[in-house]
C-alpha cells in the first residue's frame, strides 16, 4: 500500500444476517477496532433492511455503514428502489456501486453503472465501483479490456473529478466466492493498470484514489496482498460474516 492513501477494510455481507446477527457482529467488530485501533478506515455493508439496526448497533464507533446498492432515481414511483438520499438519512456513508453480482443476476450494464455511481456523489456518499473480469475473459487475454471499458464508461458519466472522493474494487469474478484468489502480481498488475488509466485524465487523482481488491480475500492472504504498491484495502465478502476473520484482515491493513 502506498502510504500516502489510508487503507479500506470494507465487509460486503451480501443478503446475509438477521437483526441479532447484525448487533453481535458489529458488536465484536466494535470491540475489536476499539481494543486496538488501526490505520485504516473502516466499514460494514449489511442489507438493506438491517441498515438501521447496523446503524444503532455503530453508534459513535469510527466503523463506518456502508450499503450494497442505490438506484440511479431521485425518490418517486419506483417500487422497490432505494434513492441514495434515503441512504443518507440512514447514516450511510459509502455505498457499493456496479458489484459483479448486480451486473450478472440484474444485468446491470455499464451504463446503469454510470448513472448510479453520479447519484452516489451528487447525494455525499462515497461509490466503490466494482470492476472485475469473468474467468472466460481472462483466459482470452480481455481483462484489462473488459475493466478499461467498465472504468471509461464511469469517466465519461461522471467525469474524473468525480473520482476524487470514490473508491474503486477490483474484483476478478472468477474469485469470488470460489475460494480461488487472485496471486499478488496477478492482483497488482490490475490495480496498476487501473491507476494508469485514470491517469490519462488526471494523474493527481489517479494517484490519491483507493483501490482495493475484492476476491477472496483472508486473514491468511491479507499480509502479501495489501503489501502490493497499488492494493489499498479489501472489499471483503465471506470474511466479513465473522468478527475475528475480518479484523484479521484489518489487522493486516495497520501501517
Amino acid at each position: 500500500m502506498h502510504p500516502d492513501r489510508r487503507p479500506l477494510i470494507a465487509g460486503n455481507w451480501k443478503m446475509n444476517g438477521s437483526q441479532a446477527m447484525t448487533r453481535a457482529l458489529i458488536g465484536d467488530i466494535v470491540s475489536a477496532y476499539e481494543a486496538r485501533p488501526v490505520d485504516a478506515d473502516v466499514a460494514v455493508m449489511p442489507p438493506f433492511p438491517y441498515l438501521l439496526t447496523a446503524r444503532d448497533a455503530l453508534g459513535d464507533s469510527a466503523v463506518r455503514l456502508g450499503a450494497q446498492d442505490l438506484s440511479a432515481e431521485a425518490p418517486g414511483a419506483h417500487t422497490g428502489d432505494v434513492a441514495a438520499a434515503m441512504l443518507v438519512d440512514c447514516g450511510v456513508s459509502l455505498v457499493l456501486v456496479g458489484h459483479s453480482e448486480r451486473r450478472e443476476d440484474h444485468g446491470e450494464t455499464d451504463a446503469v453503472v454510470a448513472a448510479r455511481f453520479t447519484a452516489a456523489v451528487e447525494a455525499g456518499l462515497v461509490p466503490v465501483l466494482c470492476v472485475g473480469e469473468t474467468l472466460a475473459q481472462r483466459d482470452a487475454g480481455e481483462a484489462e479490456a473488459v475493466i478499461g471499458a467498465q472504468v471509461d464508461a464511469v469517466v465519461r458519466h461522471a467525469g474524473i473529478a468525480a473520482f476524487e472522493h470514490a473508491v474503486i474494487a477490483y474484483e476478478p469474478v472468477w474469485a469470488i466466492g470460489t475460494g480461488r484468489t487472485a496471486t499478488p502480481d496477478q492482483a497488482q498488475e490490475i490495480h496498476a493498470f487501473i491507476r494508469a488509466r485514470l491517469a490519462n485524465d488526471d494523474a493527481t487523482i489517479a494517484g490519491r484514489i483507493r483501490i482495493v481488491y475484492g476476491g477472496s480475500m483472508k486473514p491468511g492472504n491479507a499480509p502479501e496482498l495489501l503489501a502490493c504498491e497499488d492494493i489499498d484495502g479489501g472489499l471483503i465478502g465471506g470474511a466479513s460474516l465473522d468478527a475475528a476473520s475480518f479484523m484479521g484482515i484489518v489487522g493486516a491493513a495497520a501501517r
